[in-house]
């Protein structure tokens, strides 16, 4: 099929990304630098990601910080992410879910992005360890070539933020 042929190109071309935001003490890969390397490869491929909520189910959490009484909702979401091959209609459907707490208007939207996101870095496995940053750091002959060129960006993988093109 050739859709898995597209996808697994996506997949060396993209070894690992830096983390590149912190929040609430926990450092992450933000949607929008996963989003400004996969989709440019994407459209190379001629692949679509279609997004499809399934189910939604939204729970009140009440618990107690310093600052006396809060709640929350607590969304959880499943969601079908079909890779669709623009040439051939071949199509590769996966089913994910993810959750997501946040003030009452919130909830959903969080557990949406972080379903895409994460879904995106799990499915190419992609890294975003340091670690595993650092030890791909000089592997360039691991990357697709003909991706590289056609992106004008010289390491895919270790792409910072200042790196991309706004």
């Amino acid at each position: 099929m050739e859709i898995y042929k597209k996808l697994f190109k996506i997949q060396e071309a993209v070894k690992g990304l830096e983390k590149d935001k912190q929040a609430f003490g926990y450092k992450y890969v933000t949607g929008t630098k996963i989003l400004s390397v996969i989709k440019p490869l994407m459209g190379k491929e001629k692949l679509i990601l279609k997004q499809e909520v399934i189910s939604i189910e939204n729970t009140r959490q009440d618990y107690k910080v310093k600052s006396g009484d809060k709640s929350e909702i607590l969304s959880k979401v499943m969601m079908r992410f079909t890779w669709v091959d623009i040439e051939t209609g071949e199509k590769d459907e996966n089913l994910f879910g993810a959750n997501g707490q946040n003030g009452f208007d919130k909830g959903v939207g969080s557990a949406l992005t972080y379903a895409e996101r994460y879904f995106l870095l799990k499915y190419f496995h992609i890294s975003t360890d340091e670690d595993d940053i650092e030890q791909l750091r000089g592997e360039e002959e691991t990357l697709v070539p003909e991706l590289v060129e056609k992106l004008d960006l010289v390491e895919i993988y270790t792409l910072k933020e200042s790196d991309v093109k706004k």
